[in-house]
């Protein structure tokens, strides 16, 4: 993918960016709803996940991590928290809300309203929202407050977000200037790593969705 100009005209560092997805919950692996309005723990698979991710990566020399507010980022992050590198929780990194559907098994109908939504974001319609929650434009928005405080800290140099699946999605387009309607472009699966350098005034993606830490894979 061709890194695009980020709107910020700010002097800014370049920093590499580690950015992962949340390790499962029984709410994913059961195929439930869970936005922001639910804060579910890991399960035993997504802590074998986290604990995976440290030991490929807890040699990386990171200056901050950031996480959302969901209890599910804290965890997948604990380990590199116990060896004392400060972090903070953004809100703005917080998965989209969906609404009346959070927490609830898809039926049939709740499936095709799923579907129909998700189809008028890719037409364009991204300021739709679910019933009830947000729309990506609610998120983007959102992310854009937190990206401004993440890049403008010019002493951290390496960094490691850990977020949720359409956030990420919605938070790559922002990065790399693509329209929102693209967001599914961006594969996501628990604790999966996407690798980013900021030039200072460009994003560019190095990995993407990168799993070889879940098969033994150390750097």
């Amino acid at each position: 993918m061709r890194p695009n100009s980020h709107k910020c005209k700010l002097k800014l560092k370049s920093k590499k960016i580690y950015l992962i997805r949340h390790g499962q919950t029984d709410y994913n692996k059961r195929g439930m709803v869970q936005g922001s309005g639910i804060d579910a723990p890991l399960n035993e698979t997504g802590y074998q996940q986290a604990t995976a991710f440290f030991k490929a990566y807890r040699d990386i020399s990171f200056d901050k991590i950031y996480i959302s507010t969901l209890q599910r980022t804290l965890q997948s992050v604990q380990s590199f928290l116990d060896l004392g590198i400060p972090y903070e929780r953004l809100s703005g990194l917080n998965e989209i809300n969906w609404g009346e559907k959070e927490g609830m098994p898809l039926s049939e109908k709740d499936h095709d309203y799923y579907l129909k939504v998700t189809s008028a974001w890719e037409s364009g319609q991204v300021d739709l929202g679910i019933a009830g929650g947000e729309s990506p434009l609610d998120v983007q928005s959102r992310q854009k407050v937190a990206l401004k405080h993440i890049i403008t800290q010019t002493d951290e140099k390496t960094i490691l977000i850990c977020m949720h699946g359409r956030a990420m999605r919605i938070l790559l387009c922002e990065l790399l200037n693509y329209h929102l309607r693209y967001m599914d472009t961006f594969p996501h699966t628990n604790l999966g790593l996407y690798k980013i350098n900021y030039s200072g005034k460009r994003f560019s993606i190095e990995w993407t969705n990168d799993t070889r830490h879940l098969n033994g894979f150390t750097t």
